[in-house]
């Protein structure tokens, strides 16, 4: 669906950068946070926000960021005007745009268990919130497995809100923690669990899922 996205706006990048402004209508972005979290080359997000407050999707407004020098106790925030864009509420096919394009799943499962797959010996990926379109969820991507490296897996999550136009959560646990908070009843497990979620990856076996019906009929009665 992403790639029938891309054909029809010209560019995977126009539409990371559409689905970023499209899923955060109220905020202000500078062309460097633009380029942070699309992952978009500047001058190809310079372009593009050039040509959306042409046809009058976006307008460019003042905004504030802050710069910081030092560390520890010497580290001191400055703050500075700088030019950002924000989405024109007034314009005219907003409604039917944002709709169009945030309708259209961004990534698949293949793309999600591909990415994540590579952080390390990866048992279970489940998905919920952003990616079923049910904001109560307490995580976007849960994650278990072992020898997870951290650093891989946070540049995994960033890659796919660079797609999704929206910050993620996520959490990870390593096979034995998982089995031990699923044998405890664990709170964050069970609000995951008892909710709407997708398991794009699952390794663990059938018992972990017995264990958790189990758990929860034993808290039901």
């Amino acid at each position: 669906m992403n790639d029938m996205l891309s054909a029809l706006f010209g560019s995977t990048a126009r539409v990371k950068i559409l689905r970023l402004f499209l899923s955060n209508l109220t905020t202000n972005y500078t062309i460097d946070e633009v380029t942070k979290r699309s992952k978009v080359h500047p001058n190809t997000v310079r372009k593009e926000l050039n040509l959306f407050v042409k046809i009058g999707l976006l307008k460019k407004e003042q905004t504030e960021v802050s710069t910081f020098k030092g560390s520890g106790k010497n580290k001191k925030e400055t703050k500075k005007k700088a030019a950002g864009f924000v989405v024109d509420r007034s314009f005219a096919e907003l409604l039917s745009l944002r709709s169009f394009i945030l309708n259209i799943d961004p990534t698949d499962d293949d793309d999600i268990s591909k990415r994540v797959g590579k952080t390390g010996r990866i048992k279970l990926i489940l998905v919920a919130g952003e990616f079923i379109r049910d904001p109560n969820s307490r995580v976007d991507i849960l994650v278990v497995g072992d020898a997870i490296k951290e650093a891989r897996l946070k540049a995994a999550i960033s890659e796919l809100e660079a797609k999704m136009g929206k910050e993620l959560s996520y959490t990870s646990f390593t096979t034995t923690d998982f089995n031990y908070r699923l044998g405890v009843y664990d709170r964050l497990i069970r609000d995951v669990l008892d909710y709407p979620h997708q398991i794009i990856v699952d390794k663990l076996g059938p018992n972990w899922k017995d264990i958790h019906m189990r758990k929860t009929r034993k808290v039901e009665f």
